[in-house]
Formats: structure tokens, C-alpha cells, sequence
């Protein structure tokens, strides 16, 4: 048990009672009690939900360093797709039962295999519009101010800004395009040079574009297409 407490910084808690515990220190308590039984993979199911934001950062933080000392195959279950992006080398996004998508943080991002995958994981999520039968996709950092994109093939869109939000290192501002269904909320996540200035205002439209590259295009079921 010693070996396990010293791995995990725990030495000091070994004659607390657990009432005398934080909540950090119980998850470490739990994950040095699993540890000891030498377990050839770990299931730690949502072990972050009881504990505040603050905790949460400082636990995955914590668990992702003793993953990697240990070198333990590890099955991390969440409904926080922070926590999924953030500390997965592989996920497994899964629906109702079905597994939607496996893959690594980039591919599970970049490429997502459906609908629900691509609304799923990103803050904000990614983008759709119905067209042509299908949907067109894309992620709202990719949406730019035309002037943003120099060169290179690009889809326009008139973009009225309904809100902006400031969250100090970025800026999401929240509208809908020309064209379609004028109820549809889209966000756009402006680069550092926008973040700052109140050049995009609530009420305005503005000329919007998407590089190609960065589109992604889905069926009327919702499963991923190479083009629409």
C-alpha cells in the first residue's frame, strides 16, 4: 500500500479518516486502493462528477499523470466531452448504447463520422446547415470574417450577429445566415485580432466565409459524406 500512496502523494493521509478528506484526496484514497490490486486495466467511472469545477481541473490533471506513470490500461467513462478531449488517446463516443465513433481527440474533432459525433464534442459545437437534402458542417473557428481568409477556394455566407459573447480570450458571436432557415443559431469563434474590438455588432450583417477544407458534409440520415 506504501508503494501506491507514495505514487499517488497520499503518504501523509494514511491515519485520516475519510470524513477528514477533500474530494481530491478521496479520488487519489480510491485510485491507490485499485492500484494495489495490480490490475491489468482500470474502469474509472465519471470518478469527477461529485466535484466542483475547480476540483475537476485539478483531478484530471492528476489522473492523467498517474495514467501515464503507471502505464495501466485505463477506461475512462464521461459525459464531459472536456474531460474526453482533454485526457483520451482514444474515445469511444457512444449513443443510447451505440458506439457512434472511435478514434483519437483529433480525428473524433476533425472528422466526426455523424451528426450527433459533430454536435457532440466542441464548444460551441459545429455548425449545420440544411441543404441539397443533406447538411453542410463546419466548426465555428473555422467561420471567419471574409477579409480573415486570403486566398484559397472559400463558401461565403451573409452572417447577421445576433449577440456576442466576451470571454476575455476569445469572442463567440451567435446569428443566422442569408438563405436559410432564419431560425437556426450559428456561432462563430472570432481570432485573437477580432477579440478585442466591437468592429462585429449585434444587429449587423457581415460577410462570412469557410475554407473548403475545413467543410464537412453529412446525409439526410446524418452520416458522414465526402461531398453534398
Amino acid at each position: 500500500m506504501s508503494w501506491a500512496a507514495n505514487l499517488l502523494g497520499i503518504s501523509h493521509l494514511l491515519d485520516r479518516r475519510p470524513r477528514q478528506l477533500s474530494g481530491g484526496e478521496r479520488q487519489r484514497v480510491a485510485l491507490a486502493r485499485a492500484l494495489v490490486r495490480e490490475p491489468t486495466a482500470l474502469l474509472l467511472d465519471e470518478p469527477l462528477s461529485n466535484l466542483d469545477a475547480k476540483m475537476r481541473a485539478s483531478a484530471r490533471h492528476d489522473i492523467r499523470q498517474f495514467q501515464q506513470r503507471v502505464g495501466v490500461t485505463t477506461i475512462y467513462v464521461t459525459h464531459d466531452q472536456v474531460e474526453a478531449m482533454g485526457m483520451g488517446d482514444r474515445i469511444a463516443v457512444i449513443d443510447h448504447g451505440q458506439i457512434r465513433q472511435v478514434g483519437t481527440p483529433v480525428e473524433i474533432y476533425e472528422d466526426p463520422a455523424d451528426r450527433f459525433v459533430a454536435t457532440f464534442v466542441g464548444t460551441p459545437p459545429m455548425n449545420l446547415l440544411a441543404r441539397n437534402g443533406g447538411y453542410l458542417g463546419f466548426r465555428p473557428e473555422n467561420f471567419l470574417p471574409r477579409e480573415m481568409i486570403n486566398g484559397g477556394d472559400a463558401e461565403e455566407f451573409s452572417f447577421r450577429v445576433d449577440r456576442s459573447e466576451y470571454l476575455g480570450s476569445e469572442r463567440i458571436v451567435y446569428g443566422a445566415v442569408e438563405g436559410f432557415d432564419p431560425t437556426q443559431v450559428l456561432a462563430a469563434k472570432l481570432p485573437p485580432a477580432h477579440v478585442a474590438e466591437e468592429s462585429i455588432r449585434a444587429g449587423e450583417w457581415h460577410r462570412f466565409a469557410v475554407r473548403r477544407g475545413a467543410l464537412r458534409y453529412f446525409d439526410a440520415d446524418g452520416k458522414r459524406t465526402m461531398s453534398h
